[in-house]
Order: C-alpha cells, then structure tokens, then sequence
C-alpha cells in the first residue's frame, strides 16, 4: 500500500468540488492551486476527526473501564483505511462500535433496581468480555466473571449469529451458529463447559424451535463440538 501510495498523478481540478457541508467545513480555508501534483493515496489534516466531546477520563477509571480510547474520533485518511490489516474497521472506528457496551453500563448503574435484579448491569455489561482478558470494555479475565455473565455472552452469541433481522448480514443455521461458537470456545471468548451445558441440554434446539426459520433448522451432531 505505501508503495502504491507513492504514485502520482496531476490534479487539474477543484478538491472541494461534490463534498457535502460538514466536510467542506473542514477544508474551506485552504487555498486551491490547480493543476498540481498529488500522491496516489494520502492521509490528509483535514481527513481527521477531532472530538467535540472529550472522554471523561476519571469517571472511565471509576467504572473500571480498559478499553484503548483513540487519539481522534475518526480518521478518513485514505491510506490509513486500506492498512486495516484484520477485518474493515479501523482503531477509530471499532472504539465507536464498542462504545455501546460502556452506556449500557452508565445508563444500567443509575438505576434503582431491587434487590433481586440489582446484578443486571453487571450480566448485561460482561457478555462482551473474554475468558483470557481480551474482550471489552474492562478487560476481565474468566475469575472476574460471574456465571449467569458468562451464560449471558453464550447467549447473546447465538442470538446474533441466527438473527434474521441484522441488516449487516444474512441470518445463519442452527450448524453454522454452533460451528462458529465452537471455534470462540476454542479460543477462550466462552465459558468452555458452559458452552457443553448449551449443546448438551438441548436448549439451542428449543430456541430454534421458537425463534428461527424452518430453513435455518438443521441437523447438529453436538459430539463433533463436544471436548
């Protein structure tokens, strides 16, 4: 990419010319000389983003939060963008994706619940977590988890994973679904033997026979994700 980069070519019009309001105002002041020479691919000021609302760093530590918070709220550099080296997201752009888990838990600890319910912000702020600290947004590792946190997450995996109504993508088969979770077990994303709790009690199979389309119920042979 840097070197597809270095090649060059003649610009013989206006930059600015088709770029909507908000991005004109970003580069409004710049004079324009044309014709004039320009990197194929270049990562320009006026393609960052700066933060209008900056990140409160000591209610981030309060709540224990250990998610990486990017220098800008997005960068557009085209350069920057096709370097993504895994996956399409850039750093900018997963924080933002990620973020959501950190308002649920905001919105979740503000409210007065009863005693028996008093540990929902807790299941529902953990299910993106990991067994190896790798997950978000507070980095725990298995120990740090409660179960029903962990069941919480096995859960959520499969929902989305058989989802018919995500725009992003088409909704998957009972073998898919599992094939998958068998490859985060593997990895350490799930609770292994709660993820054998799952196959095992046939609950994935009482969901399916709610919840999904008849084509998406397929046979599973669970001892083939079974350790």
């Amino acid at each position: 990419m840097k070197e597809i980069a270095k090649i060059t070519w003649l610009r013989n019009f206006d930059n600015r010319l088709g770029l909507a309001h908000e991005e004109l105002k970003r580069v409004e002041n710049k004079e324009v000389f044309t014709p004039i020479i320009e990197n194929l691919l270049q990562d320009k000021t006026e393609q960052i983003i700066y933060r209008i609302r900056q990140i409160d760093l000591e209610e981030y530590k309060k709540f224990g939060f250990k998610m990486d918070i990017p220098k800008y709220e997005r960068n557009l550099g085209e350069l920057y963008n096709l370097s993504v080296q895994k996956g399409t997201l850039t750093q900018e752009e997963r924080f933002k994706i990620n973020e959501h888990i950190i308002m649920t838990i905001k919105m979740l600890e503000d409210i007065p619940f009863t005693e028996d319910l008093k540990n929902v912000p807790e299941y529902a702020g953990s299910h993106h977590e990991t067994m190896i600290g790798t997950g978000y947004p507070r980095k725990l590792v298995k120990s740090e988890i409660s179960i029903p946190a962990r069941i919480m997450a096995i859960a959520d995996i499969f929902e989305a994973l058989t989802a018919a109504d995500r725009p992003y993508k088409k909704a998957k088969t009972l073998s898919e679904s599992i094939k998958i979770m068998s490859f985060m077990r593997d990895d350490n994303h799930i609770d292994k033997e709660l993820f054998e709790i799952f196959l095992t009690s046939g609950i994935y199979k009482e969901y399916a026979q709610e919840f999904l389309m008849e084509e998406q119920i397929d046979e599973v042979d669970i001892h083939n994700f079974i350790t």
